[in-house]
C-alpha cells in the first residue's frame, strides 16, 4: 500500500509589497487557485489550505464542494506572523493532523505556473526512486558573480555559448516533497537524500510588486494559449449574465427581480443540441432566475455561483472524458478568461470587457442578450461541418 500524500498550501492573510495577492485575480482566478487546481488533480490524496483568513477557508468550502480532496484550516496568529518560518507552520500543520501522512508536499501559491505534471514528478521521487525529499528547480543559463568582481559560474576569457552552457539549476520555491520520517528528523521541508524537479524557466518570476505581476498574468495567458488545439466543439459552456443577458438587473426591496433572455438565443440552443453539440452553462451567480431559464430552455448542466470556473471545467472534463479541445467557451467578464484562452475555441459578445475582447477567438458582432449566443450557435454548426 502507497504511502498517503498530503499537499499543504500556507496562506496569510497579508501580504507584504501586493494588497491581498492571494486573493486578488490573476487571469480571473485568485492567485491561490492556480497551485490548488493543479494539486486536486495531481496524485496527491489530500489538499489543505492552511490559512489565517476565513474568507478563503469559507470560499474553499462553497467552491470545492464537488471533490473531498480539498480541506481547509484555520492557522494560528503566531504561524502567520511576519515572523515565523514556512517550517513552523508545517509543522504545526503536521501536529494539527497528528502526522497523518506518508509524504507531505508544501505547495507555494505565489507560484502559479506550477503544474499537476511537476507535483507528480517529485512525489514519484520519492515513490518510485528511494529519495528521502525532493524540489522544483530552473536550469538557467544566466552567468553569475560573487560580490568581489570574480565570475561564479564561467571562465572570462572562454565565454561559452548558450547551447553549449549547462548553467546552473537554481530552487524556484514551487514544489517541495518530504517522507515523514525526513520530516521528522529534520524537521526542514527537504533533508537527507534530495532529489531535483525541472520546471520551466518562466517559474523563477516571483510576484513582489505591480510589475512581477503583469508580467506573470501575461505569461499564464500565452502558456493557456499555447497549449490549445481547436477540435471538432461537442459541446458549448456559457456564462449567463454578460452572455444570455446585457448584464444588467433590475432588484426590488425583495432583492433580484428581474433579468432580460433574448428568445433567439434560446432557439440558437435548441439548433445547436440537434446537431448533437452538448450544452453546459457555468455562472458566478447563485440566482433562480437563471436556474428556472435554463430549466425552459431544457440546459440540464447548469453549474451556479462558480468562482472558480476554470477548475470546475476541469473537473467536468475528467469525469466525463472530454477532452478541452473539443469545448467552446462564451464569456464576457475577467471571471472567464482562463476558460477563454484555454478551450479549444472561444467566443464573447461586442460589448464583452476589453481583456475578453482581446483574448477570445471570435468577437461577434452581436451584443449580449441580443443575439449574440445565436450568432455564435451558427459560427460552431458552419465550423463542425468541415469534421
Amino acid at each position: 500500500m502507497q504511502a498517503k500524500k498530503v499537499g499543504f498550501i500556507p496562506l496569510r492573510k497579508n501580504s507584504k509589497g501586493i494588497l491581498g495577492k492571494n486573493k486578488r485575480k490573476m487571469v480571473g482566478r485568485p492567485l491561490f487557485t492556480w497551485v490548488l487546481g493543479e494539486a486536486i488533480f495531481s496524485d496527491l490524496d489530500e489538499v489543505y489550505v492552511y490559512t489565517d483568513d476565513q474568507d478563503i477557508i469559507d470560499f474553499i468550502n462553497k467552491e470545492y464542494h464537488w471533490t473531498a480532496k480539498v480541506k481547509a484550516l484555520l492557522r494560528s496568529d503566531e504561524s502567520a506572523s511576519d515572523m515565523a518560518s514556512t517550517e513552523f507552520a508545517m509543522l504545526e500543520f503536521a501536529d494539527a493532523i497528528n502526522y497523518d501522512f506518508g509524504i507531505f508536499c508544501l505547495l507555494q501559491a505565489t507560484s502559479p505556473f506550477t503544474k499537476k505534471e511537476d507535483i507528480n514528478a517529485c512525489l514519484n521521487k520519492l515513490n518510485e526512486e528511494d529519495y528521502d525529499s525532493a524540489l522544483t528547480v530552473v536550469n538557467t543559463h544566466r552567468f553569475t558573480w560573487y560580490g568581489d568582481g570574480t565570475p561564479a559560474n564561467y571562465n572570462i576569457n572562454n565565454r561559452p555559448r548558450r547551447q553549449d552552457f549547462e548553467g546552473l539549476l537554481i530552487e524556484n520555491g514551487a514544489v517541495y516533497t518530504t517522507t515523514i520520517d525526513a520530516l521528522r528528523e529534520s524537521k526542514n521541508r527537504i533533508s537527507n537524500n534530495i532529489a531535483l524537479v525541472k520546471m520551466p524557466e518562466e517559474s523563477l518570476h516571483e510576484i513582489d510588486s505591480e510589475s512581477d505581476w503583469t508580467i506573470v498574468e501575461q505569461l499564464l495567458i500565452e502558456r493557456q494559449k499555447k497549449e490549445r488545439t481547436p477540435n471538432k466543439i461537442t459541446h458549448v459552456v456559457l456564462d449567463v449574465d454578460g452572455v444570455f443577458t446585457n448584464g444588467t438587473i433590475t432588484y426590488t426591496k425583495d432583492g433580484e427581480h428581474t433579468k432580460n433572455f433574448d428568445m433567439r438565443d434560446g432557439m440558437g440552443l435548441e439548433i445547436l443540441k440537434q446537431f448533437n453539440v452538448g450544452v453546459m452553462v457555468m455562472t458566478s451567480e447563485q440566482s433562480d432566475l437563471v436556474a428556472k431559464r435554463m430549466q425552459k430552455l431544457k440546459i440540464d448542466n447548469v453549474y451556479l455561483g462558480v468562482k472558480d470556473k476554470y477548475s470546475l471545467l476541469q473537473h467536468i472534463l475528467k469525469t466525463q472524458k472530454l477532452s478541452i479541445s473539443n469545448i467552446a467557451y462564451i464569456g464576457d467578464d475577467v471571471n472567464d478568461l482562463t476558460n477563454i484562452c484555454s478551450v479549444g475555441w472561444s467566443f464573447a459578445p461586442n460589448n464583452a470587457t476589453n481583456i475578453v475582447m482581446q483574448h477570445a477567438d471570435v468577437v461577434l458582432s452581436k451584443k449580449s442578450g441580443d443575439g449574440a449566443i445565436r450568432e455564435a450557435c451558427e459560427f460552431i454548426i458552419n465550423y463542425n461541418k468541415r469534421f
